[in-house]
């Protein structure tokens, strides 16, 4: 059945697609792509009737369900049901409210999920925020993901424009496979056309971070703009992938600077939760690859406080041969940023604490359990006031259960964590 369901949501999304003739933003990236669309709906909403992906619909199903405008009709036939008629509305009158731009995630997982999404769905602008080894078990070398991302940017027209992380290598060679438009942005990479400098975290006297500032380039002019709320540097990525959007757009820096302020991070992603008896919860649950979570830990390394940090740790998942290494890689990276107390979940977790001890962490501080639940009852005895604590894990580790065993209002789990609804909660 959901073969076919796929079908027919791929030919009444086309359909769709024909008649409205909406500008098509894909956004895609081994990281960073939820948070590049989100903050790229976030600016260009401020001045269009745009559209972006609810939730995870990003893929095969996900993708028409944006289109169409409408929530998954889940087990239920009669759900469906109402799905393609909505659709088949659309198509037969005209809705005068339908988006004229769609911002739309597209995620891969296995080789040939791009050309699938983008004949489904052609792009007239592709941004690609990043390549590295996840979902690296499906394509076994970091290459072929990259040959994989790079579908979206080969099949955009000369009259389209990519926009490219030129901090990625693996995404700043993919200038050489398109024959469209090049919009670059980066950090790191000073040639590049949208750049961010002067990077600070902003906190206040008593500790409490207001967000992150930097100062916005673009052709040798520069705006300064603030994230409020917004701990990780990486998710200025996201930003520089929205105000490059913007001025594909016509907008002007100052207009744009002006709706990042609004930007919010997904649930999940390095959001700042208050948490019991007084302390910090950076909430990066969302999921986990090893990119993710050095940025994670880097930030939590720069967060200057006279309390313990704690790193809560579980299981990235889908690494293959990358699996050891890239484990043992965060466990140096948690001492290298002087994490305080190490606390992992899962059997692949076990190498980050064997190289955080092998890196010099005090054994003591080490601690390794099977379970969330257990992790979870763990750390509630085990912090204290003031204390920072960041908690990160690939989705099917379910990190986001010790947050909220320890956050200050539980009952707020359903507005700030991921993964709350009835097909996740147990």
């Amino acid at each position: 059945m959901t073969s076919l369901v796929q079908w027919f949501l791929a030919k009444l999304a086309k359909l769709i697609l024909k008649k409205y003739n909406p500008d098509i933003i894909g956004v895609t990236g081994s990281f960073g792509k939820t948070s590049a669309k989100e903050a790229i709906y976030t600016v260009l909403s401020s001045k269009f009737n745009v559209r972006r992906n609810i939730k995870n619909y990003n893929n095969e199903i996900g993708l028409p369900l944006t289109i169409i405008g409408t929530s998954s009709g889940g087990r239920s036939v009669g759900g469906w049901l109402v799905v393609f008629v909505k659709a088949l509305a659309l198509i037969i009158w005209r809705d005068k409210n339908y988006p004229e731009i769609l911002v739309l995630e597209m995620a891969v997982d296995h080789p040939g999920d791009m050309t699938y999404l983008t004949n489904l769905a052609p792009c007239k602008i592709g941004v690609v925020t990043g390549v590295g080894p996840v979902h690296i078990e499906y394509f076994k070398t970091i290459e072929k993901i990259a040959k994989e991302k790079s579908v979206m940017v080969s099949h955009i027209n000369k009259n389209g424009w990519v926009v490219l992380n030129c901090d990625n290598e693996y995404v700043c060679e993919m200038t050489k496979a398109t024959r469209s438009r090049i919009s670059s942005y980066g950090i790191v990479n000073h040639d590049v056309d949208i750049k961010a400098s002067e990077i600070l975290m902003s906190q206040h006297e008593d500790g409490q971070i207001s967000g992150l500032s930097f100062k916005l380039f673009y052709k040798g002019s520069s705006v300064p703009v603030l994230l409020p709320n917004i701990l990780g540097e990486h998710l200025i990525y996201a930003a520089l992938a929205a105000a490059s959007i913007g001025r594909i757009y016509d907008m002007n820096m100052v207009d744009i600077a002006s709706a990042l302020r609004t930007f919010r991070a997904p649930k999940g992603r390095m959001n700042l939760i208050v948490g019991i008896k007084n302390t910090y919860i950076i909430d990066d649950t969302y999921n986990a690859g090893p990119d993710s979570v050095l940025a994670a830990l880097n930030v939590l390394g720069k967060i200057a406080i006279d309390h313990h940090k704690f790193a809560v740790l579980g299981d990235m998942l889908e690494l293959g041969d990358f699996t050891e290494s890239s484990h043992r890689d965060v466990g140096k990276a948690v001492c290298n940023n002087k994490i305080d107390y190490l606390i992992t979940v899962g059997d692949k977790s076990k190498f980050i604490a064997s190289e955080a001890e092998k890196q010099g962490l005090d054994k003591d501080n080490i601690f390794v359990f099977s379970s969330v639940e257990k992790a979870g009852l763990f750390l509630q005895d085990k912090m204290e006031e003031g204390d920072f604590i960041l908690v990160k894990g690939s989705q099917g580790m379910r990190m986001e259960k010790i947050v909220k065993e320890v956050m200050a209002e539980p009952l707020k789990a359903q507005e700030l964590l991921v993964r709350q609804d009835e097909k996740w909660l147990d």
